[in-house]
């Protein structure tokens, strides 16, 4: 007996360290393999999280064994994003891929100056799979001076301002909010906020808000009304459009209809709202019913339109001193056509970060005869999920990842039947070279700060102070950065509308 007892030990003894060595050997395996492996540095907004070790681990195990690739991912919080990718960008301090788009760490200006890699002929030898995925308008809108410098995040296409309605009110009120489009279609609205609900903000503005702007604001200020079809460039604060918008702002600010501190205001889910102002996509609404803990609904406040702003929303570019080039556009191809890799970036780690849930009926009826569904939804693990929250629009695509259990399940689906009916605006494809008159843009933004939120949020009078603006902007030089982009616009549009 005592002798079995004893073979027994020795077994489970032997057992465990042959399981431990075996262990370990795969373990030395994987880290001999990821040794043999190319490194890419990826540069990322959004704030740094806590389990983006545990993830990346992950997705270097997959990566390397699939195109012998690994990286490292180096997260920069919003605030802190286009000014650190500067430094670097100065200090020649090596990467390979980077967040980029039209409103941080600016894509056309970053690819006008030869920081960003030409991609074409990588894209047809190691990009054809998500170049072919891809929509046509996104790579069209990629194109800088006839050449592609970065790869789109396939999202929504067009720049989307909404209306953003709190339902108990809307309900409560029967409010017709999907007809009301325009800043001037709120007003009879918030009147009777004003009146029958003291301790809630008629029309909630912050620091951050821009008031309705019906033109493709190509340099800031300066751009080109939608309508126009002359391709006049002109100053945002010369439009009758926008001094009409700003008199109605100050009309609402002065009959209480907006907090008092709004030019200064930063947003806080705390202040009980009937309507704000959002920029959308399909179903925002649920996105921000989720965030703020409350239902929302939505309209549309003007036409949909695709300009080079909104359809360069987010893109990944690759460094032009990257020393693997190859490799960096393989990767993003996989990352754009691979669903394994793309959710595990997105969501994290199944089991940890996320599970899968089954669909309900409803769901499954949405699923019959449209591609680009699931058989089904995510459900977030809330405490484990906080360590791992990422942007998912930062790393590539959308349409590949999974759709959560608050999502219809078809979201994806409605995402590109949106794309393919927008319309491009009059703009569309025209790259502005902002090299001579530099000095001059830094100096319009200079002022637009000391007054763009005091006009757009309505707490200084319009006739007083927009001819003060504008003088202010003269003084700048904003003439000569139209007359610039002007001529620029008169040579496109002799190739763009022949």
């Amino acid at each position: 007996m005592k002798n079995r007892i004893r073979a027994l030990f020795v077994f489970l003894f032997l057992g465990t360290i042959l399981g431990s060595s075996a262990g370990c050997h795969n373990k030395l395996e994987q880290k001999k393999e990821q040794s043999n492996t190319v490194k890419l540095i990826w540069y990322q907004i959004g704030e740094p999280q806590k389990d983006l070790a545990l993830v990346q681990e992950k997705v270097n195990e997959y990566t390397a064994e699939k195109i012998g690739v690994t990286v490292q991912i180096e997260q920069i919080g919003w605030d802190k994003y286009t000014k650190t990718m500067e430094t670097i960008v100065k200090t020649g301090k090596e990467y390979d891929l980077v967040f980029t788009s039209s409103w941080a760490n600016d894509y056309l200006t970053n690819a006008q100056r030869g920081f960003f890699l030409p991609l074409d002929e990588l894209l047809q030898k190691y990009g054809k799979e998500m170049y072919e995925a891809i929509d046509d308008k996104f790579w069209e809108a990629a194109m800088v001076d006839g050449r592609i410098y970065g790869v789109p995040n396939e999202k929504e296409l067009g720049s989307m301002p909404m209306w953003v309605f709190t339902k108990e009110y809307v309900d409560k009120y029967h409010v017709p909010y999907e007809d009301i489009h325009t800043l001037e279609d709120l007003e009879p609205w918030l009147e009777l906020i004003s009146e029958n609900e003291p301790d809630v903000v008629p029309l909630y503005i912050t620091q951050d808000f821009s008031a309705p702007t019906y033109m493709d604001k190509i340099q800031d200020i300066v751009g080109i009304e939608y309508d126009d079809t002359t391709l006049t460039v002109q100053n945002l604060f010369h439009t009758d459009r926008m001094l009409s918008t700003l008199r109605t702002m100050r009309n609402y600010y002065l009959k209480g209809y907006i907090n008092k501190n709004a030019a200064m205001e930063t947003d806080s889910k705390e202040v009980k709202r009937f309507v704000t102002k959002g920029d959308g996509q399909p179903y925002a609404e649920l996105i921000w019913s989720k965030d703020l803990g409350y239902e929302v609904v939505t309209s549309n406040i003007m036409e949909v339109q695709i300009t080079n702003v909104s359809a360069r929303g987010a893109l990944t570019a690759i460094s032009s001193n990257t020393k693997h080039p190859k490799e960096a556009v393989e990767f993003l191809n996989l990352v754009n056509t691979d669903e394994y890799l793309r959710n595990l970036l997105n969501y994290g780690i199944e089991g940890i970060h996320y599970d899968k849930t089954a669909l309900s009926e409803d769901d499954e009826k949405l699923v019959e005869g449209k591609e680009n569904t699931y058989s089904f939804k995510v459900h977030l693990n809330s405490e484990n999920q906080k360590n791992y929250s990422v942007p998912y629009w930062v790393q590539g695509g959308l349409f590949n990842t999974y759709v959560l259990e608050t999502e219809p399940i078809d979201k994806w689906y409605q995402f590109q039947q949106f794309n393919k009916e927008l319309k491009p605006a009059l703009s569309f494809g025209f790259n502005f070279d902002s090299t001579n008159v530099l000095k001059e843009i830094l100096e319009v933004k200079s002022v637009l700060n000391e007054y763009g939120t005091m006009l757009y949020s309505g707490s200084v009078d319009p006739d007083l102070y927009v001819p003060k603006l504008n003088q202010k902007l003269e003084s700048a030089g904003i003439q000569t950065i139209i007359d610039d982009m002007q001529k620029q616009v008169d040579d496109w549009k002799k190739t763009a509308y022949p």
